[in-house]
């Protein structure tokens, strides 16, 4: 393989985990792409050239949003989908805002205890394999609601390069191999879904061969004819909905039919001075980094220091407090009154600080409330345009490969988002997640979610577009590139590729990544009762833009490059391509 920017970003991440004696990921962290023009940052590179041409043939940030998210679901197939769903963030280049709740929703013949035995268990992977763990998809139809309503350009040749990709197949590289070669036995137990990501000898495609996938270039091809219709009211419903009833699943072509992507406005805040734009419910993710934001900004970070006890501290405990509201009080805004004003006060935050013993670690079940009883395979990716519009898009397929199902003859994998729901107060889901009744399965319903696509501006210019991966995990990673990059002065790659630590509440624990904190500093921590997993490989693959320049440093001097984008070293198959 020849020694591209992509290959060096995943050498340099090896080196940096070996070599930085107290986790400072950041510090061989390659440089920033650089854009004038435009800029695309996703998680498989060839999704990225889909991207890119399209701004170069005039389209616009939402144009290439659509290209990008049907592009990777050919070639990002872990997480890129047509047959899941989730969220798109737009800031306009006027400064105006809004959101797209494409999430996969529940099907109507759901019910609240349909993941339980008869003594109300959990069934051990009930909700994660299988046609029962599907949730009713929503991309497709996201999709065109953006591409009709905000777009410029013609579905057609936004969706070519994947019909493309599909039909004449791609060439794995690395990356694309090691996400075949993990799942290879899960895939192998549907036939459908073998089929197409195994070999006839039931191994799984290496680097270097070409990946065809015949019947989903002629599912893209019918979306790409008809549009939404040929999705939900077609043959490809149809097939879903037949392979469905055939294998246990309840998916009916009313699911189908009554579909309805939400625009809802953005949750919004400010930090130090900074405007986020992000996600609402049915996400916690804006609700949350706002939350933890406001905490956070009664202390001085910058001077505290990146990666010392105190700023962990801190931290932690705005993630602790903030857990708390995310699992027992949101959830879907059809269903459940949320306090989303509360949770974004200011007074609110004070409130938590007040909280916060400055020399010893909380304790999580001293905040449980009365009555209480997401997996790397999500994918994010970045768009700003020449003339300013910026798109943060987070959807997924929930687990790798989703419910490791294919409906024969659609090509299409099927995700498993039922399991976003809490089967029963009290219980974890995938994530380690313990949420309550606010989230309940119910028809139509959409479950709760971490996913944030996130958009920054300062003084009513974009400043930031940034989300990640990372199931649970979303907030925490997205969080923290905002705050390295404005407290800790990190460049946008630094701020991306820089160790991670992660609080949710329950269980009480803070986890952190490989070397991800000093020895002296996970002794201080422990001293002041805090439990570590000091885990034993990373998280996330956040996808990032900067604007004005590569640091904060460099945009308040001048000079710098007017987009900034990077993809995580984490993310051995993405790319950040500006033009």
């Amino acid at each position: 393989m020849p020694l591209t920017r992509r290959t060096l970003i995943g050498v340099t991440l090896s080196l940096a985990i070996a070599l930085a004696p107290s986790g400072a990921l950041y510090a061989a962290s390659p440089q920033p792409a650089k854009g004038e023009h435009g800029m695309v940052v996703t998680a498989q590179h060839l999704a990225s050239e889909a991207g890119v041409e399209v701004l170069k043939k005039g389209g616009n940030a939402v144009d290439a949003a659509v290209a990008v998210g049907y592009a990777l679901a050919v070639v990002y197939p872990n997480a890129g989908n047509i047959g899941g769903g989730g969220f798109m963030t737009i800031r306009f280049k006027d400064g105006k805002s809004t959101f797209l709740d494409f999430r996969e929703r529940a099907p109507l013949a759901a019910t609240k205890t349909m993941y339980l035995d008869k003594d109300g268990n959990p069934v051990k992977g009930a909700s994660l394999d299988g046609y029962l763990a599907v949730g009713v998809p929503g991309s497709v139809a996201g999709f065109e609601m953006a591409r009709e309503k905000y777009g410029t350009l013609p579905r057609q040749d936004l969706m070519a390069p994947a019909i493309t990709y599909a039909r004449d197949g791609f060439i794995l590289d690395q990356g694309d191999a090691a996400s075949f070669a993990s799942n290879a036995a899960r895939l192998a137990k549907d036939p459908a879904a073998a089929a197409i990501f195994l070999k006839p000898d039931g191994k799984p495609y290496g680097a270097g061969e070409r990946l065809l996938q015949p019947d989903l270039a002629a599912s893209l091809a019918a979306i790409s004819e008809k549009g939404a219709d040929a999705f939900y009211k077609g043959a490809i419903a149809g097939a879903i909905v037949k392979a469905s009833g055939a294998r246990g699943g309840i998916l009916a072509k009313a699911d189908f039919e009554q579909y309805k992507v939400r625009e809802l406005q953005p949750v919004s805040c400010t930090y130090r001075g900074y405007e986020i734009t992000s996600s609402p419910p049915p996400s916690s993710g804006g609700v949350i980094i706002c939350e933890i934001l406001n905490v956070l900004e009664g202390y001085p970070l910058s001077y505290l220091g990146a990666g010392s006890a105190e700023t962990v501290h801190v931290m932690v405990e705005a993630m602790r407090y903030a857990y708390v509201d995310r699992n027992s009080a949101l959830g879907d805004p059809d269903f459940v009154d949320n306090p989303v004003s509360k949770l974004l006060d200011k007074g609110y935050a004070k409130e938590i600080r007040d909280k916060i013993d400055p020399f010893r670690a909380g304790v999580s079940q001293d905040l449980m409330p009365k009555g209480f009883g997401e997996s790397k395979e999500t994918t994010h990716y970045s768009i700003i345009d020449d003339d300013g519009n910026a798109v943060a898009v987070t959807y997924t397929l929930n687990g790798s490969f989703g419910a490791g199902v294919v409906a024969d003859g659609t090509g299409i994998l099927l995700n498993n988002e039922m399991d976003d729901f809490t089967q029963k107060p009290g219980v974890p889901n995938l994530y380690g997640l313990v949420q309550g009744e606010a989230n309940a399965i119910q028809p139509k319903k959409t479950p709760l979610s971490s996913m944030s696509p996130t958009i920054v501006a300062k003084d009513g210019k974009p400043f930031m577009v940034i989300g990640s991966p990372g199931g649970s995990r979303i907030i925490t990673i997205t969080l923290e590139a905002i705050v390295n990059v404005i407290d800790h002065g990190m460049n946008i790659q630094e701020a991306i590729d820089a160790s991670r630590i992660h609080h949710q509440w329950l269980p009480d624990t803070i986890y952190v990544e490989p070397f991800g904190l000093s020895p002296d500093t996970e002794k201080l921590l422990a001293g002041m009762g805090y439990h570590l997993d000091l885990a034993d490989s990373t998280w996330g693959q956040a996808a990032g833009i900067l604007v004005g320049g590569k640091s904060l440093a460099e945009i308040e001097k001048g000079g710098g490059s007017r987009y900034n984008g990077a993809i995580d070293s984490r993310a051995a198959s993405g790319e950040a391509i500006g033009y």
